[in-house]
């Protein structure tokens, strides 16, 4: 079974268990049930570094580069036209700014390889100067680049041994660079594990800092709990940032982090009106 199918399989169980997800994954299960055995037509190539991987890790640097994202724009832009296809079905493109990426992709007056490295690097600048001048929602945008990038990156980071990481001590993606996107905390030592909102890397981050900005002030770093699930939510009162954070008391759950990111997503819109940001 490819990866998409078994995400699409996943969500079709949170439909039957949980209807009231229906609305905010619909998007998710059209997706994956039209990327289906595509996972590998993103077009994008990735190169990880000449310098050996452990002398990056102990620099505290990724193992992919910048440079090392290159594109075959045609393909690119076919599989990004799928994701475009998708969204508008589920009525995500009131103003036709999806259209208008569409033909900025295709027609080669958007640089398709820049704005896949600027959404890697999360360069807000490259991406809003984009989305103003195609005339779409940031996020739609975003979410067009990342769909690519994550099945992309995600086969890569799949290679890479947990071992080769055991010494890395930031809060971003030893692999590709991205901030950390779901927690994890491990038997009864709570040993904490972060997991890459890009790649779907996880890796052992066992600080309380706050993963996005630094902060160690623990009277400034609170959680709280929305149900009696395993998950909670995990707030920096500095940066007004939130990271959900699953409870795994006998080891390590083994659900999918980006699957563990979906069936929770109630847990962000309780954060959200709380007036927190995400991680991600």
């Amino acid at each position: 079974m490819s990866r998409a199918a078994e995400k699409k399989a996943f969500i079709d169980e949170l439909f039957v268990a949980h209807p009231e997800y229906a609305e905010a994954l619909t998007l998710f299960r059209e997706l994956y049930s039209s990327l289906e055995g595509k996972e590998g037509e993103t077009g994008i190539s990735v190169a990880l570094s000449d310098v050996p991987r452990a002398t990056r890790l102990l620099k505290g640097i990724p193992l992919i580069p910048p440079a090392g994202i290159t594109v075959d724009r045609d393909r690119a832009v076919a599989f990004i036209g799928e994701v475009i296809d998708v969204m508008q079905r589920v009525g995500n493109d009131e103003n036709g700014g999806l259209d208008r990426l569409r033909q900025g992709l295709a027609d080669g007056s958007l640089d398709i390889l820049g704005l896949l490295r600027a959404a890697l690097e999360d360069d807000r600048k490259v991406i809003l100067e984009t989305a103003l001048a195609v005339r779409v929602n940031p996020p739609l945008l975003e979410f067009a680049l990342q769909t690519p990038l994550r099945t992309a990156l995600e086969l890569v980071s799949a290679d890479v041994d947990p071992a080769e990481a055991e010494g890395w001590r930031e809060h971003f993606c030893p692999v590709c660079g991205s901030p950390a996107g779901m927690a994890e905390l491990v038997g009864e030592q709570e040993e904490r594990h972060l997991s890459c909102s890009t790649c779907f890397y996880q890796w052992s981050f066992n600080r309380p800092d706050c993963t996005f900005c630094g902060n160690k002030d623990s009277e400034k770093l609170t959680h709280f709990f929305a149900d009696d699930g395993p998950h909670r939510v995990d707030v920096c009162l500095v940066c007004g940032r939130y990271m959900k954070t699953r409870i795994s008391p006998d080891g390590m759950s083994g659900v999918s982090p980006e699957m563990d990111d979906l069936s929770t997503v109630l847990l962000d819109l309780v954060a959200t009106q709380e007036g927190y940001r995400s991680c991600k």
